[in-house]
């Protein structure tokens, strides 16, 4: 045969070979490229569901080639396509009118077409949760920050044991100090609730011992988690969290239902189930073999029901008697749902640690509470103690002063749009207004009064209603913002349970700076001087050359000016209305009361103990605070009883009575 002929023979054979392997069906692989295996999995990939969505994304990263997980993080952005004519997907790119669809394999353009030739593939949350979730081992070590926070979020939001070995790998190689704190800190939370190494996840339960955060509180919780359970004696090889006693961790009736719905007792019957059980079994005036008019005796009645169901006719049924035999008979107890005691133990053990440090935080988050409560109280009763303790007067008004200071520093805040400048300019100026106002008031109204003290009460209330319609006149009845400056809007957070807002730690702060200014006043001035004068022995002083008329006139404005400036602290974290003096009237008469007349360390004292008891109060029941305000009125009602002249008493206008 010649040679031409054989290599032609040759060549159609090799080519007939290569065809045949060629047609024959192969597996996907990473060299065939991401469509092949998205065609395997188009039906998942079309209709994406949370439920079964875990299992492709795992499968396709499992299979696929690198560029999966730029897939399916474009797919859960929401940026693939699906062709109806092929079933093949794209990633989408908007281009004005059209959508231009782009190879996943090439990253070329294939076409340009209109938004409905294509299927947008929706990926609702759910299933982008589960996408996150796949790709943590992925996106840990990812460039773009952004993505390995979103890797850690996904991670706190479904923990899973195949997150440790990539998370642990990852923290050496993060160059972000936050994140690496942050990744530090899931490991411990995975190692103690997933751990594989013993000794270390004995040891990362005990390290989240005292730790208060939510999610060290979520690991612990699972790790002592126990389901009731009831048997005729209590099982050796069981995890036992603790036995139960019938009478004092469960009643009889539940410790009964609790053998029902374990399949040891009959269900009990109440009186009116019997009833319509034996009604519906009459056969010829009898019931069970009973005449029905000897049912009316309640053993007639159970001697019927037990011939029923001896018969067959009805189900049986637990008798009281029986009840309690059954339950007699049992033993009730919890049992961790973790059967390793050791890691239970561990984790009790941690969990009370925690118990006791959230009650130490929850103490410190009242005592903060109680302090920022006790400074508003003294800011607004300061003013009033000293009018009240100088002149004897009781200014009905003093809340209306509060509130000519707030709209004083909403007023500020409409020509100056700089929050901390109009503050720092609010401050003074409220001063200056509410002060003025007082002195007209003490000119004009109050020194026709000082001899007749009801007088004065009945004036004065009806000024602060006069003063209330001027604002609403002038202002309106809606609530008027006064805006507090950015470096007063955030808060002091030291954990998950002990945080105080900024604007009142500014606030404690004011008022400590107005006890040091008061006290220097009183102390270390010819005014303060006159004024403690006319406090203890006003005729006295008379005749020692001081002008009562003038001290009183000058304190009554020095009051109001205070209130006015506590107007402008209130109003950066309350409403500010032409009714919010009215809200603290009463607390600054008793924080007047309480502490002491007259008396700067009385105001104080008296602040203090209304504050911190409001809200000691308050915590038994935080759901009503009327409540404790009424409780509070009745603790000063029973406090003047025992000691009339306040905390402080101050040896004032009686040694000259």
């Amino acid at each position: 045969m010649p040679f031409r002929t054989l290599l032609s023979r040759a060549v159609v054979v090799a080519a007939f070979v290569v065809m045949t392997v060629a047609a024959l069906p192969r597996p996907a692989n990473a060299q065939d490229g991401l469509q092949p295996l998205l065609q395997i999995y188009a039906e998942e990939l079309a209709q994406p569901s949370r439920r079964t969505f875990g299992a492709v994304a795992d499968a396709l990263l499992a299979d696929g080639p690198p560029g999966m997980v730029n897939f399916l993080r474009r797919f859960a952005a929401r940026e693939v396509v699906q062709r109806p004519e092929d079933g093949l997907f794209f990633y989408a790119q908007d281009a004005g009118d059209l959508v231009r669809l782009i190879d996943v394999d090439t990253g070329d353009a294939v076409a340009e077409v209109s938004s409905r030739a294509v299927d947008q593939i929706r990926a609702n949350s759910g299933v982008r949760r589960v996408i996150a979730a796949a790709l943590v081992p992925f996106e840990l070590n990812a460039p773009d920050r952004a993505r390995r926070e979103a890797a850690l979020d996904a991670i706190s939001r479904s923990a899973d044991a195949s997150q440790i070995a990539p998370l642990a790998a990852s923290i050496a190689q993060e160059p972000d100090p936050d994140l690496q704190a942050r990744k530090e800190r899931l490991l411990l939370l995975l190692t103690a609730q997933f751990g594989a190494d013993r000794p270390a996840r004995l040891e990362a339960i005990a390290a989240l011992g005292g730790d208060t955060s939510i999610e060290a509180r979520s690991v612990l919780n699972q790790l002592t988690a126990t389901r009731a359970e009831v048997a005729s004696i209590l099982p050796d090889d069981a995890n036992i969290a603790r036995v139960l006693t019938v009478g004092m961790d469960l009643t009889q009736a539940e410790a009964y239902a609790a053998l029902v719905d374990a399949g040891l007792a009959e269900p009990a019957q109440t009186p009116s189930e019997l009833r319509d059980v034996l009604a519906a079994n009459i056969v010829e005036g009898r019931v069970g073999g009973v005449p029905i008019g000897r049912l009316s005796d309640p053993a007639a009645r159970i001697a019927a029901y037990e011939a029923l169901e001896q018969s067959g006719a009805v189900p049986p049924r637990a008798a009281p008697d029986e009840a309690a035999r059954a339950v007699a008979a049992h033993v009730f107890y919890d049992r961790y749902i973790l059967d390793d005691a050791e890691i239970t133990t561990a984790a009790q053990d941690a969990l009370d640690s925690t118990a006791q440090a959230i009650a130490t935080y929850q103490m410190a988050d009242l005592v903060l509470d109680g302090l920022s409560l006790a400074s508003i109280f003294f800011l607004a009763a300061i003013g009033l103690a000293i009018t009240f303790g100088v002149m004897g007067v009781i200014n009905m008004a003093h809340g209306e002063f509060i509130m000519m200071g707030a709209y004083t520093g909403y007023v500020v805040q409409l020509f100056i749009p700089d929050y901390t400048v109009s503050l720092l300019v609010a401050l003074p100026l409220a001063f200056l207004v509410t002060f003025g106002a007082g002195v007209a008031m003490e000119r004009t109204v109050i020194r026709h009064l000082y001899t007749r003290p009801l007088e004065t009460l009945l004036a004065t209330f009806g000024i602060s209603i006069a003063l209330q319609q001027l604002a609403k006149n002038i202002f309106g009845t809606q609530a008027r913002p006064l805006t507090a400056p950015d470096w007063l809007g955030g808060a002091l957070q030291f954990n998950d349970i002990v945080g105080i807002s900024t604007i009142r730690v500014a606030i404690f702060v004011l008022a400590l700076i107005f006890l040091g200014v008061l006290l220097y006043i009183l102390k270390r001035t010819r005014l303060g001087l006159e004024v403690r004068a006319v406090t203890q022995n006003p005729g006295m002083a008379a005749s020692m050359g001081i002008n009562p008329d003038r001290i009183n006139m000058l304190t009554f404005g020095l009051g109001s000016g205070i209130a006015g400036i506590a107007g402008v602290a209130i109003g950066l974290y309350a409403q500010v209305t032409s009714e919010m003096g009215a809200s603290y009237i009463v607390q600054s008469f008793m924080t007047v009361v309480v502490g002491g007349v007259g008396n700067v360390w009385g105001t104080l004292a008296g602040a203090s103990l209304i504050g911190f008891l409001q809200k000691g109060i308050e915590w038994f029941n935080p759901s009503n605070t009327l409540a404790a305000q009424t409780f509070m009125v009745l603790f000063v009602i029973l406090f003047i009883q025992f000691r009339p002249k306040g905390i402080v008493a101050l040896k004032g206008r009686a040694a000259g009575d």
